[in-house]
């Protein structure tokens, strides 16, 4: 079948628009050493042009213009192999308000429940359940940018889960993507939905997918009786070995689409490095 990550390909929707120009800014966001870190903006040499084709693509362990691996290779004894190894990686990853850059800060309750799973119900609306047997840990954390100057409060939320291995995490992303196709509204608990989801996936070295083993993205409108809405809505998904990192961001007020994907994109990058820096063979 070609590994989870073909499967994911085989649902893909190619939007390559809006998932391009995300991907070119992730690649440079993980491909420079303090890039992401600092909020500095993307280089375009950290990844292929948009019209470059898959062909120019890195694959594991082969560097980007700045001589830094923008895919490492996986030291595999860094991998946890327990409950509590994995919770210690996930201190590692996991990031704080200013990964996202100015003005966001911790939203309250800031973390969920470390035992509790999501789970899309036939109906497409959103439970939680129990861990799945292989997801080792996961941590989800909430922030915000607060509503001022006329401009609502956006939200964003990280997650980052530990696999028992690479293929675990890379049937997540393929059920992602499945998740896109068979419920395109979804409800996220009472009075606030998603709707209109398009989504794409691609493989390491598949369109400007050279920063990660497996890229997911969705987007589409995001609707709350409390803030309103139509707003954007973004999840910007990565993996790295057994380890996916993933943001979501819901618009609010005043902000264009542009604005809730950078944040969203930085976010995501900044994961991915530390996903990178903790699991890579001899570093990033």
């Amino acid at each position: 079948m070609g590994g989870p990550g073909r499967y994911a390909d085989r649902f893909a929707l190619r939007v390559g628009g809006c998932v391009a120009a995300g991907l070119l800014v992730l690649a440079g966001c993980s491909a420079g050493s303090g890039g992401a870190r600092d909020g500095a903006s993307a280089s375009p040499a950290a990844s292929p042009s948009a019209g470059s084709g898959a062909a120019s693509a890195p694959v594991p362990g082969t560097t980007g213009a700045s001589g830094v691996p923008l895919v490492p290779e996986l030291d595999e004894a860094k991998q946890p192999k327990d409950a509590a190894g994995a919770r210690a990686l996930l201190e590692r990853i996991s990031v704080e308000p200013e990964a996202f850059g100015p003005g966001i800060v911790r939203s309250s309750p800031f973390e969920s429940a470390p035992d509790r799973w999501p789970v899309l119900d036939q109906g497409c609306v959103w439970q939680t359940s129990g861990l799945p047997e292989d997801v080792l840990a996961t941590a989800t954390r909430h922030f915000h940018l607060p509503a001022e100057r006329g401009r609502g409060r956006v939200r964003l939320t990280t997650t980052v889960t530990v696999h028992r291995d690479r293929t675990e995490s890379g049937w997540e992303t393929a059920h992602t993507m499945e998740e896109v196709l068979r419920c395109p509204r979804q409800v996220l608990r009472d009075g606030e939905e998603i709707n209109n989801l398009l989504g794409a996936s691609f493989y390491l070295g598949e369109q400007l997918n050279g920063w990660t083993e497996d890229a997911f993205n969705e987007f589409g409108e995001y609707l709350s009786e409390a803030d309103g809405g139509p707003y954007r809505y973004v999840w910007y998904q990565a993996q790295f070995g057994p380890v996916t990192v993933a943001v979501a961001g819901k618009g609010a007020a005043g902000f264009t689409k542009q604005e809730i994907d950078a944040l969203a994109v930085q976010g995501t990058s900044r994961l991915m490095l530390q996903a990178k820096l903790a699991l890579a063979k001899g570093g990033v």
